[in-house]
C-alpha cells in the first residue's frame, strides 16, 4: 500500500506517478459510490415488491396483492368502417400536346414563361410574318383582277342577250360570251381558295396553345429557325386539372365494385404519399379496363382527381386507398390493442382479463370485431406484453407519460451538451467533486449560462449602468 505522504511537499519525486495514482484513487471511489448506490436500489425494489406481512405470496403478474403495471387504454366504440382497398398507382395526365410551329421560320417573339398555366387559343410565340404577308397579298391582288374581269365579262354577256332579243346578233357570240363568264367565276373561285390558304399560313405566324394546361421547359430560342418537323417542338403542354390515377385491384373485389358502380354509388378514392402519412388528394373512381391481367390477377382501373392545388404530376408514384364498401354501425377497438386475435379488458376491479376476438377490416388506426366486448369498456393499447390473465393495471395517460419522456430526454440532450461544453479543467475539477457538489455546481454554471444570454439579447437602445467610481474617488 503506498503512503500517502509520499506526494506531499513542494515538489514529488514522481509527480506524474503521483497524479496518475490520485486520479485512479477518484475513479474507484466513483465506481464504488455508483455499485452502493444500485445495490441499494435493487434491495428497495425487493423490499417493496415482496408481500406485505401476513399476506400470500402471488404471482409477479397476478391480482391480489401484485405490484400493478401501469398501461395506456383505448375505447370499445361504434361507428361507421370503410372496406379498403390499397394498392400502387401512377398519375397519368388526360392530354399532352408537343406545341410545334406549322410553318417554318424564324422565331421572332415568346409570350410565355416556363412552368406557366396557359388556357386553350393562348399565344405562345410569333414565327416572322413578313413572307406569309406577301403570300396573301399576292393571292389578293389576282382575286381582285379576276372579279374585275369576271363583272365585265357578265357585263357583256348581259347586253349579248339584249341584242339577241332583238334578232341583232347570233346566239352563237351569246354563247360563246356565257362560257366566258362561266370561265372567269372558275377563275375567281380558284383565286379565293388562294386567298384563304394564304391568310391560314399568315394566321400560323402565331403559334397558339392548342389544349389548356402547365406548360414545360421551353425547347427553342429566339432568332432559331423553327419547322413542323421539329421532334421537340417550342414547349410541351400538360394537363394537370383534372388528373387520373391508374392502379390495379384484385380481381376478387371486382364483383363489389362492379354492384355498387351498376347502383350508381360513387365509389371514394384517396392518393397517400410515398411514407402514407400525408393525403394528397381524394378523387372517385372512373373507368374499369376490358380485361384482367392473367400474371397478377388483377384489374386495371382509373380515378379521377380535380387537383386544383397542382401538387400531383404526371408519372408521379403514389399509394392509392379505394373504399369499396361502407360498414355502418360496427364494433371497433384500437388496432394497437389487438394482439394474436385477443385484447385485455380492462374490468371494473382493475385487473384485466383476455377476450378472443374476430378481426375484421381495418381503417386508419382502429379495427371492426366481433366478440364479447361491451361498448364503452377500455382496452389496453400499450403495455401488453408486460400482462398475464388477472394482472393488476394501472391506467395512465398516454400523452402524459410521451411529454413526460420527452421532457427527460430534452433534460438529458441539456446535460450532455453542457458536459461536452467544458473545458478540460472544468471537467478534472467536476470528478473530483461528490455528487451534490455536481448538482450544485452545473446548476450555477446553467444559471451562469441563461444570465449571459439573457444579456447578450437585452435591446441595444437599454442605457448602460453607471460605472462605480475608482476607490481613489469615493
Amino acid at each position: 500500500m503506498s503512503n500517502p505522504q509520499s506526494c506531499k511537499g513542494p515538489v514529488a519525486p514522481h509527480g506524474y506517478a503521483c497524479k496518475g495514482r490520485m486520479r485512479l484513487g477518484w475513479v474507484a471511489a466513483v465506481a464504488a459510490v455508483a455499485l452502493l448506490a444500485a445495490g441499494g436500489a435493487w434491495w428497495w425494489q425487493q423490499r417493496g415488491a415482496a408481500p406485505a406481512q401476513g399476506q400470500a405470496a402471488g404471482p409477479r403478474f397476478g391480482g391480489g396483492g401484485a405490484q400493478a403495471q401501469p398501461v395506456s387504454v383505448g375505447r370499445v366504440e361504434r361507428r361507421d368502417m370503410r372496406v379498403m382497398v390499397s394498392a400502387i398507382g401512377t398519375l397519368q395526365s388526360r392530354a399532352t400536346a408537343v406545341v410545334r410551329t406549322k410553318v417554318s421560320g424564324e422565331l421572332k417573339a415568346l409570350h410565355f414563361n416556363e412552368g406557366d398555366e396557359v388556357k386553350a387559343g393562348q399565344l405562345l410565340a410569333q414565327i416572322d410574318p413578313r413572307s406569309y404577308q406577301a403570300a396573301f397579298d399576292q393571292a389578293q391582288g389576282t382575286l381582285m383582277r379576276d372579279q374585275a374581269l369576271l363583272r365585265n365579262a357578265r357585263l357583256d354577256l348581259q347586253r349579248y342577250q339584249e341584242l339577241k332579243s332583238q334578232d341583232s346578233i347570233a346566239s352563237q357570240q351569246v354563247d360563246t360570251q356565257a362560257a366566258l363568264v362561266r370561265q372567269y367565276e372558275g377563275t375567281v373561285a380558284a383565286d379565293q381558295a388562294q386567298v384563304d390558304a394564304a391568310r391560314l399560313q399568315l394566321s400560323y405566324t402565331r403559334v397558339t396553345a392548342p389544349i389548356a394546361g402547365r406548360l414545360g421547359l421551353r425547347q427553342a430560342d429566339l432568332g432559331n429557325v423553327v419547322n413542323p418537323a421539329d421532334a421537340n417542338g417550342i414547349v410541351t403542354i400538360t394537363q394537370l386539372r383534372p388528373i387520373d390515377a391508374v392502379f390495379s385491384v384484385p380481381q376478387a373485389q371486382l364483383d363489389r365494385i362492379r354492384e355498387r358502380q351498376a347502383g350508381g354509388a360513387e365509389l371514394p378514392v384517396e392518393l397517400w404519399d410515398r411514407e402514407q402519412r400525408q393525403l394528397l388528394a381524394r378523387g372517385r373512381l372512373g373507368a374499369l379496363d376490358n380485361a384482367i391481367d392473367l400474371t397478377t390477377d388483377t384489374l386495371k382501373v382509373k380515378a379521377a382527381f380535380a387537383n386544383a392545388d397542382g401538387r400531383l404530376f404526371p408519372n408521379q408514384f403514389v399509394n392509392v386507398r379505394l373504399q369499396v364498401d361502407l360498414l355502418k354501425d360496427t364494433l371497433t377497438v384500437p388496432a394497437a390493442a389487438v394482439q394474436n386475435n385477443y385484447v385485455y379488458l380492462v374490468q371494473d376491479d382493475g385487473t384485466v382479463t383476455q377476450r378472443r376476438l374476430r378481426v375484421g377490416v381495418a381503417d386508419g388506426d382502429r379495427v371492426s370485431v366481433e366478440g364479447d366486448l361491451p361498448e364503452g369498456a377500455q382496452v389496453v393499447t400499450d403495455g401488453l406484453d408486460r400482462l398475464r390473465e388477472g394482472a393488476r393495471v394501472m391506467v395512465i395517460d398516454a400523452q402524459a407519460a410521451a411529454k413526460a419522456d420527452q421532457a427527460v430526454q430534452d433534460a438529458g440532450q441539456r446535460r450532455a451538451q453542457m458536459l461536452r461544453n467544458l473545458t478540460p479543467e472544468q471537467r478534472e475539477k467536476l470528478s473530483k467533486m461528490t455528487a451534490d457538489e455536481r448538482r450544485a455546481f452545473l446548476r450555477g454554471l446553467r444559471a451562469q449560462r441563461e444570465g449571459a444570454a439573457s444579456t447578450a439579447s437585452a435591446p441595444a437602445s437599454a442605457p448602460a449602468p453607471a460605472a462605480s467610481p475608482p476607490p481613489a474617488a469615493r
